[in-house]
């Protein structure tokens, strides 16, 4: 079996948003002239850097690119792959297409803060094990997501066959 996915959303999920003050952990980085701060948590670079073990991790956010250019630095991780989403603004549920496409049948977590009843039920008919977290943009990624998933991809592997 293939290694799962975890795919990673940004706004909401490693930045959030929603409140006057940044939560716990987190600092504010003016990365886009003109638009609110990016928060973002030192430990999730950590965090990321563990669940890789297990996992391949891809950026799945309207940032594209820019993820890897702006934020991967910040979080002193490797640039990861990136779905490459449709031009902003777009309805959340137009990530599932390009998701899905990259996903094909690969196990696959996916954290974002906004999943909608078409990313559920993509999840729910899919063949190959899918777990969907959906983060509070208010608090943003939490090491309790971060394990779940871990667990989530360590119980997918499989022991090998008894050669004999």
């Amino acid at each position: 079996m293939n290694r799962p996915l975890l795919l990673l959303d940004v706004d909401g999920v490693l930045s959030p948003y929603g409140t006057p003050q940044p939560p716990a952990g987190y600092t504010e980085h003016h990365l886009f002239p003109g638009e609110e701060p990016v928060r973002v948590n030192p430990a999730h670079g950590a965090w990321i850097t563990e669940a890789s073990a297990v996992l391949d991790i891809a950026w799945a956010t309207s940032w594209n690119d820019e993820a890897n250019r702006l934020l991967a630095p910040l979080l002193r991780i490797a640039p990861l792959p990136v779905i490459t989403m449709p031009p902003a603004p777009f309805h959340p549920s137009d990530k599932i297409p390009v998701i899905a496409a990259y996903a094909q049948r690969r196990p696959a977590a996916w954290i974002d803060d906004l999943h909608t009843p078409q990313a559920h039920s993509w999840a729910a008919a899919r063949s190959s094990p899918t777990l969907l977290i959906t983060a509070d943009p208010t608090i943003g990624l939490t090491r309790h997501s971060i394990d779940h998933v871990m667990t989530w991809a360590k119980a997918l592997r499989r022991p090998l066959a008894n050669p004999q």
